[in-house]
């Protein structure tokens, strides 16, 4: 049996060429670029890749969808362009298919860095991007993974072997800049929060991720780590608040005033 590999990219041409060569051995590999201006298409055309185009949106789960039924293959490998395929997961993969009892779907570990060090706080941090393409369909929903006909299997978390590694280990102020993109889409869900969530939801993310799951042993960058995906989720919350009560008092004041002159 064969797999294709599909990758979504936009200006990737720090990271693009490490992730081919991890890939380059599979059967088929798509990118769908979203007209990048950097050297993207070019690298990928290098590597042997099939190139296919999306509008550019912003955030990636629009094309993914585009991306898979653009896919030549039953099975499915989706990888982000800064996720590099250890040789491992690949041997495992290709294992499954010629079994004869391929679940539709497997769910595969990822290892995530901060200043450079391991999170061990972060792990497995599993993500569903293995499936057979028929009965598969993802959304444009920011970070919804695809939605898969039939069994659901999961790597075992102790082949740290076969899980992605997550290779962008962006600096402090890109963290920053991201978060305030990703919340602004994240608005769209039309999520309600309570008091209740603004108060524990952070303060339980960081004692799960920094206490619970060993953040801890990870030092300085598991701390800044464990701190910042709480301060990723406080923002989505506050802004979902502004948007929901924005500005209700100053205009009712506003109008009363001018009532009143």
């Amino acid at each position: 049996m064969k797999i294709s590999v599909i990758i979504n990219t936009y200006n990737e041409e720090k990271n693009l060429p490490y992730v081919l060569e991890s890939v380059k051995d599979f059967d088929e590999v798509v990118v769908c670029d979203m007209y990048s201006t950097d050297r993207t298409v070019e690298i990928a055309k290098e590597y042997g890749c099939r190139v296919i185009y999306h509008e550019h949106t912003g955030i990636v789960e629009p094309a993914r969808n585009y991306t898979l039924q653009a896919a030549t293959y039953d099975w499915i490998l989706t990888v982000d362009a800064d996720e590099i395929v250890p040789p491992a997961l690949k041997q495992y993969l290709y294992e499954k298919v010629n079994s004869g009892n391929c679940p539709a779907g497997i769910r595969i570990p990822r290892k995530n860095y901060c200043m450079g060090k391991f999170m061990r706080g972060a792990y497995p941090d599993y993500i569903l991007r293995f499936f057979k393409k028929e009965g598969t369909f993802w959304s444009s929903t920011l970070h919804t993974p695809p939605v898969v006909e039939g069994i659901i299997e999961t790597v075992p978390a102790h082949r740290v072997d076969m899980a992605f590694i997550h290779i962008a280990d962006e600096s402090i102020k890109n963290k920053v800049k991201k978060t305030n993109v990703y919340s602004e889409k994240a608005l769209l869900k039309n999520k309600t929060y309570s008091i209740f969530s603004l108060l524990f939801s952070p303060l339980y993310g960081f004692i799960k991720q920094y206490l619970l799951k060993g953040g801890f042993r990870d030092g300085r960058p598991g701390l800044v780590f464990a701190l910042f995906n709480s301060f990723s989720k406080f923002i989505v919350i506050s802004k979902t608040w502004e948007k929901q009560t924005l500005y209700m008092d100053r205009d009712e004041d506003v109008k009363r005033v001018i009532k009143d002159l």
